[in-house]
C-alpha cells in the first residue's frame, strides 16, 4: 500500500498540515535574521586614531584643526583611519600641504562614528585595519557551523527521528545564540556563533522535510514555497529590527529570543509517520495518524488499512538497519542523483549569493537596500510556484539556473555607464536564482526516499553551504582580472541547469519510502 493512500484517509492537507506548517514556519522566519546578521553586526563605521595623547599639545585648537594636526589624509581627502602623525604637524595650519614622507605611526586606539550604528563587533572589539578581516571571519565561522551541523543533523535525524532533533536544534540555537550576546572577547563571540550555526541548521533542514512528509502529492510545491516565503519575510524582518536596535548585543538577543517562544511549540509538532513506517514504528505512526484524522474531523483509519505493509519491504527485513550518508551512493541511480543533485546545490547556492554579494545598491541606507532587495525574492517565489505546478519540477530547476546564468553572462558586457539596464539585469538573476533554491529544496525531497531523505538534504546542506564560503572569495579574483567572477559563476550557473536533464521529473509522483522505489519505481 501507498503512504499517500494513507493520507488520503485522514487529509493529506487539512487544518492538521496547516498547523504543522504554522509551527515550522515560524522558525524558518529566524534563519535569515542569523544567517545575514552579520551584515549589521560586524559593519564597520567611519573611524580614525583616538588623538587624545596629542591633546595636551592642542588644547588650543578646534576639533576639526586637531584633526587635520594629527591625522594624515588619503587620496580622496579624508582622515587615514589607521595612521596618525607621530607630533602634531602644526605647520599644515599655515601651508595646507600634506607631505607624504611625515613621520607616522599606528593607532592603538580608535574614535568611532557612532551617528548611524551605536554599537557593532569593529567597535567593540576594535576589529579595523589590522584586524578588520576578523569581523567577515565572524560569519565564515557561521557558515562552517552551519556546514558541520547539516551532515550531523542530517544523519541523525533520520536514524532518531524528524522531531526529537529539532527539540535539539531549539535548545542549540537558544543557548548558544543567547550566550553570543554576553560575550567578552571576540575568540568567545566566534565560537559561540560556530555552535549557533550548528544549531539552526537542524531547524532549516528538518523542518522543509517534515511539512512535506505529511503532506499529499499535490500541495507540495504550496508547502515547499510557503516555507521559503517565511525565509523572505524573516529576512525583510531583519532590515526592520537592523535599524530600530542599532547595538550589536541588543539586535543578536532579539533575534534570538522568537526561537525561545517556538521551543514551547515543540510538543505539538508531530514526528513524521512516513519515518515511523519506514523504521517498524507502526503503533506511534497509527497515533499520529488518528491525530491528523481527528484534526481534520476524519475518521479513524479503516482496520482495512494494514500499516504493518509498510515493513514488509525489501529495505526493511532488517529493521535494525541504519542508513548513512554511504546509502546515497551504493546503488547506481542514486549514486547519479546524488552526484549531480550535489553540483546543483552548489550551483544554486554559489550564484545566489555571488549575485547578492555583488549587485550594486540603489545609493540608499544600508537598511533600505537589505530590505529591497529581500522584497524583490517574493515575486519570484509567486511565479515558480505557478510553473511548478504546469511546467513540473525539472524543467523549472533547469530554467531558473539557466536564466540566472545568462543574466551573469550579459552582465559581463554591459558598460557600467548603463547602471540602469545593469541593475535590472542583475535583479531579474538574483530573482531567478531565488527561484531555483526555492525548487531545489522540493526537487530534493521529492527525488530521495524517507529512509535516507534527512541524510540527503544534510548533504545537499553541506555542499551548498561550501559554495556560500566560497562566494566571497571568488568575487576577490577580481582584481587579477575584472570579468574572471563573473565568469566562473557564469559557468557554475549554466553547467548545473545543463545537469538537471539528468534528473527525473516527480510532479505528480508519490514520494519513494525505499531505496528500492528509486532504484525500480512502480
Amino acid at each position: 500500500m501507498l503512504f499517500e493512500k494513507v493520507l488520503e484517509e485522514v487529509d493529506g492537507f487539512g487544518p492538521f498540515q496547516i498547523l504543522i506548517l504554522a509551527l515550522l514556519c515560524s522558525p524558518r522566519i529566524v534563519l535569515p535574521c542569523h544567517f545575514l546578521l552579520n551584515n549589521f553586526i560586524a559593519a564597520t563605521p567611519p573611524h580614525h586614531c583616538d588623538i587624545k595623547e596629542h591633546e595636551g599639545l592642542v588644547w588650543n585648537l578646534t576639533e576639526e584643526q586637531r584633526l587635520a594636526v594629527t591625522l594624515p589624509l588619503r587620496a580622496d581627502g579624508a582622515p587615514e583611519p589607521c595612521l596618525m602623525f607621530v607630533e602634531p604637524q602644526l605647520q599644515l595650519l599655515s601651508n595646507g600641504s600634506v607631505r607624504s614622507d611625515l613621520p607616522t605611526t599606528q593607532c592603538s586606539r580608535w574614535v568611532y562614528d557612532n551617528s548611524t550604528i551605536t554599537s557593532t563587533l569593529a567597535t567593540e572589539f576594535d576589529l579595523v585595519c589590522n584586524r578588520k578581516s576578523l569581523a567577515r571571519t565572524a560569519s565564515t565561522i557561521f557558515f562552517m557551523g552551519v556546514m558541520v551541523g547539516a551532515v550531523v543533523f542530517g544523519f541523525l535525524s533520520d536514524k532518531y527521528g524528524r522531531k526529537n532533533l529539532i527539540l535539539l536544534s531549539y535548545i542549540l540555537s537558544v543557548v548558544f545564540g543567547l550566550s553570543s550576546a554576553f560575550v567578552t572577547s571576540y575568540e568567545m563571540f566566534a565560537v559561540l556563533r560556530f555552535f549557533t550555526g550548528f544549531g539552526l541548521t537542524g531547524l532549516g533542514i528538518i523542518s522543509i522535510v517534515l511539512s512535506l512528509e505529511w503532506t499529499n502529492t499535490t500541495h507540495r510545491s504550496l508547502v515547499s514555497v510557503i516555507g521559503s516565503t517565511a525565509w523572505s519575510v524573516g529576512n525583510m524582518l531583519l532590515a526592520g529590527l537592523a535599524f530600530a536596535i542599532r547595538d550589536w548585543r541588543h539586535l543578536t538577543l532579539t533575534v534570538t529570543a522568537p526561537l525561545g517562544l517556538g521551543l514551547l511549540t515543540w510538543w505539538w509538532i508531530p514526528e513524521s509517520a512516513r519515518w515511523l513506517l519506514a523504521n517498524g514504528r507502526v503503533e506511534q505512526a497509527r497515533f499520529y495518524l488518528d491525530r491528523c484524522s481527528k484534526f481534520n474531523k476524519r475518521q479513524k483509519l479503516s482496520p482495512q488499512i494494514k500499516l504493518e505493509s509498510f515493513t514488509e519491504t525489501a529495505d526493511q527485513k532488517d529493521n535494525g538497519k541504519t542508513y548513512n550518508f554511504l546509502d546515497l551512493v551504493k546503488t547506481p541511480k542514486l549514486r547519479v542523483y546524488t552526484i549531480i543533485i550535489g553540483f546543483v546545490w552548489y550551483g544554486v547556492a554559489q550564484t545566489y549569493y555571488g549575485i547578492s554579494l555583488n549587485i550594486s545598491g540603489f545609493g540608499l541606507n544600508i537598511y533600505l537596500t537589505h530590505f529591497i532587495y529581500s522584497a524583490i525574492e517574493l515575486p519570484a517565489k509567486a511565479i515558480i510556484y505557478c510553473l511548478l505546478n504546469t511546467i513540473g519540477r525539472k524543467k523549472c530547476q533547469a530554467g531558473t539556473q539557466l536564466l540566472t546564468g545568462v543574466c551573469i553572462f550579459i552582465n559581463i558586457f554591459i558598460p557600467d555607464s548603463l547602471w540602469h539596464m545593469r541593475a535590472a539585469i542583475a535583479i531579474l538573476g538574483k530573482g531567478a536564482s531565488e527561484a531555483a533554491f526555492v525548487t531545489v529544496f522540493l526537487y530534493t525531497t521529492e527525488i530521495y526516499p524517507t529512509v535516507i531523505r534527512q541524510n540527503a538534504m544534510g548533504y545537499t546542506s553541506f555542499v551548498s553551504r561550501l559554495g556560500v564560503c566560497l562566494s566571497p572569495l571568488i568575487l576577490l579574483l577580481e582584481d587579477v582580472w575584472l570579468p574572471l567572477p563573473q565568469i566562473l559563476l557564469c559557468s557554475v550557473a549554466l553547467l548545473s541547469g545543463l545537469l538537471v536533464h539528468f534528473l527525473p521529473e516527480t510532479l505528480n509522483v508519490r514520494l519513494p519510502e525505499t531505496i528500492e522505489d528509486v532504484e525500480n519505481p512502480r
